[in-house]
């Protein structure tokens, strides 16, 4: 990537913001510089934000400026006209994530090494901006056997039947259920490509659920998608039990999400300086981070220094949104600002593995990733001999020999199962189950009342969940949110308090199965498939 440096500022409100140009040069689409067989071509793609492009005034590869005659462009809705044409238009839509396709005709093929890569443009709200990237050119050859795409709809059904047939051909079996589906294509855009059919897994109900939250209050059926037997029983065992002694409470106390960039120096000192700065520069952070997102707010940043690096943590809160994408470009905006304003910096990475995204890690148990959130509640001695045939003081015993083998493993959960029901909850309502391994940490806690009674709590420390984008709108997920109350803005909080009540649930059901030893008759009677 050039190291050329451009002052690109646009009008924001009768003020001034400076863009990154780190960020700026995200415009162009890395590895699309190709040879074609009339010259060279390559990719545009808005990644700032919805805006209007009124002209476009240079286009130079290498030192050698282009003659407006030569270029022609390629639209997002598949129209060619010539750079003369489009700057003639005035204003052309150019929302986020469209693409534009630059040709440039009757010049000889570049060789293949990198070539600086220079576009001035005006666009609106921008004003004039500018960026070079470098680029490596590659030839404009077709892959054989390569996956069928359609670039101007590539979620249309005709190109969706091209891949079933295209993967039928391929693997030699047939597709049945998997091309049997009730939403609409064209509303997976952003959640899915090369688009061929859905996964079917079974949905069972679990329920009426009394919790007693801050945000969700009432009685809930809870959705879970499982293939695994006695599940869905198991939980609504649970559920059956606390609605006898009340319900369950919860509570969100924390609300963070991350992204963890790191920076390299020339030495310890450096890094620490470094931090300071960061430190003393905050609120300009802050605005630059925010300046990408109408929803996302910048709390804090921590900071974790070792050898001659300095690991910077921003904490965001992200509101309907899980957030990592949201997350990834604020932290990236504020980034750029800091690189284009330090100097000194050797290196840079805008992921350090420090905000362990889709890992477990220690961090995040003490730190809060996601919604931390805890769910309690005192159990009546006479309900749990009656409901699952344990004493208060048997569930307590099992509860602390299990925290020694919780200890000995280095397992992040002292519970018994949390993930299963939180799996369960993000199939069924479009969260991205991959998320499970962070939010599957947990703290259970026990004490026996003085009236003999069981208080157990189990608190969640990083449960990344979201109401509102990623796949919470498709179709069967939309309902299942719908279901609970919980589609749509305003209502993360409540659906996390759900979540940790349900998990509470199936901790109390096990453990008595457990303490009872009914956990294998139990299986036996309701999971075997044979």
């Amino acid at each position: 990537m050039s190291t050329r440096q451009f002052d690109n500022k646009y009008n924001k409100g009768g003020g001034f913001m400076f863009i990154p140009s780190m960020l700026l040069k995200q415009l162009y689409n890395r590895g699309s510089l190709v040879n074609t067989g009339d010259g060279v071509r390559f990719m545009l793609k808005n990644r700032l934000k919805d805006a209007h492009v009124t002209e476009i005034c240079e286009i130079r590869i290498g030192e050698n400026a282009i003659a407006e005659k030569q270029i022609s462009l390629q639209l997002a809705d598949g129209q060619t006209m010539s750079l003369e044409e489009f700057n003639q238009i005035g204003s052309y839509d150019f929302p986020l994530k469209s693409s534009i396709a630059v040709f440039i005709h009757q010049c000889q093929p570049l060789p293949r090494q990198k070539h600086a890569v220079f576009v001035s443009f005006k666009a609106s709200p921008f004003g004039t901006l500018k960026f070079e990237v470098e680029d490596v050119v590659t030839e404009d050859k077709v892959a054989e056997n390569k996956i069928p795409r359609d670039d101007l709809d590539d979620y249309s059904e005709s190109i969706i039947k091209t891949r079933q047939q295209y993967f039928e051909k391929f693997s030699g079996s047939k597709i049945n259920h998997v091309g049997k589906y009730s939403i609409d294509p064209q509303q997976l855009q952003g959640n899915i490509e090369h688009f061929i059919g859905v996964a079917q897994v079974p949905i069972g109900m679990a329920g009426p659920f009394t919790i007693n939250g801050e945000h969700a209050q009432g009685e809930f059926m809870i959705p879970l998608a499982t293939t695994e037997g006695t599940l869905v029983a198991s939980y609504n065992r649970g559920m059956k039990l606390l609605n006898m002694s009340g319900g369950v409470k919860s509570t969100v106390v924390d609300d963070a999400m991350q992204r963890a960039p790191v920076f390299v120096f020339e030495d310890a000192r450096g890094a620490r300086d470094f931090v300071q700065w960061v430190k003393n520069n905050f609120e300009t952070i802050k605005a630059e981070a925010e300046s990408t997102t109408s929803v996302g707010k910048l709390t804090y940043i921590d900071n974790f220094l070792s050898n001659k690096f300095a690991f910077l943590r921003f904490n965001f809160k992200t509101g309907d949104a899980a957030g990592q994408n949201m997350v990834g470009r604020a932290t990236f905006a504020a980034c750029g600002w800091i690189l284009d304003h330090y100097q000194g910096v050797k290196n840079f990475y805008l992921e350090s593995n420090f905000a362990t995204d889709k890992k477990a890690s220690h961090i995040n148990i003490m730190r809060t990733r996601g919604k931390r959130v805890t769910a309690e509640a005192t159990i009546k001695r006479e309900h749990l001999l009656q409901v699952m045939r344990v004493d208060p003081k048997q569930i307590d015993y099992h509860g602390r020999v299990a925290g020694v083998g919780s200890f000995l493993s280095g397992v992040n959960n002292t519970g018994l199962h949390s993930p299963n029901g939180i799996t369960a909850m993000f199939i069924a309502t479009g969260q991205d189950v991959a998320n499970v391994s962070e939010s599957s940490a947990a703290i259970l806690y026990s004490e026996l009342t003085d009236e003999g009674d069981l208080y157990l709590s189990i608190t969640i420390p990083s449960l990344i969940v979201a109401t509102h984008g990623g796949g919470t709108g498709i179709g069967t997920q939309r309902e299942c949110l719908e279901l609970l109350g919980c589609y749509g803005k305003g209502t993360v909080y409540k659906f996390a308090e759900i979540v940790a009540a349900v998990v509470l649930a199936g901790e109390i059901s096990l453990a008595s199965a457990i303490s009872s030893s009914d956990w294998v008759s139990s299986h036996e009677q309701y999971g075997r498939n044979r």
